[in-house]
């Protein structure tokens, strides 16, 4: 499948209304289901062993051809960056097939993401937490609950994902703790 053609069906499935809640998928203060993977630079990557080792855990599932989830890549690169700093762990997931290990890498390295990234390419790891679009985000403390869910900022109002670390980080509670993530549809197998 040619570039033009991963870009036009991810377009395709860009559903700019998405509800956590109202789709089902892990609760607020619920503990996140673990998982373990290879990282494109070949580094075996646990979400347990991560959770363990950091205060917090950014799960961040992107994409190269969203243009949704690229608008975020210089916000994403600078809290990743300033984040790592205050032992918070990003880690990216690009689900879904559409894209190419290749086409990641150099991404990445165009973007400056130094972070972690998965390839995801039967969507597991977007089922585990139920993932929906690109970009969206998943906060997980040190004993693994999910703190915050959601997009990683809004156009109109305060950056939610900062802001949510932010709170977590002072030890004051998160609110809000689940926004609407709008992106682009993570494909499913």
């Amino acid at each position: 499948m040619s570039k033009a053609a991963r870009v036009a069906a991810a377009l395709a499935g860009v559903l700019l209304f998405s509800s956590p809640a109202a789709i089902g998928g892990l609760e607020i203060g619920a503990v996140a289901p673990d998982f373990g993977m290879t990282t494109l630079d070949g580094r075996r990557f646990s979400l347990a062993e991560a959770e363990k080792t950091h205060s917090g855990v950014v799960v961040l599932f992107l994409s190269t051809i969203c243009p949704y989830s690229n608008y975020y890549n210089d916000l994403i690169r600078d809290m990743a960056a300033e984040y790592a700093k205050r032992n918070v762990l990003f880690v990216g997931v690009n689900s879904g097939g559409l894209e190419t290990p290749e086409e990641m890498r150099a991404h990445a390295r165009e973007h400056g993401h130094v972070f972690d990234i998965i390839r995801d390419p039967d969507s597991k790891i977007a089922e585990l937490l139920d993932a929906r679009r690109t970009p969206e985000a998943f906060l997980m403390d040190s004993r693994g609950t999910l703190r915050y869910h959601g997009r990683i900022a809004s156009k109109i109002s305060s950056p939610d994902l900062k802001s949510a670390i932010d709170a977590f980080l002072a030890g004051r509670p998160i609110h809000p703790a689940e926004t609407k993530a709008f992106g682009c549809a993570i494909s499913r197998r």
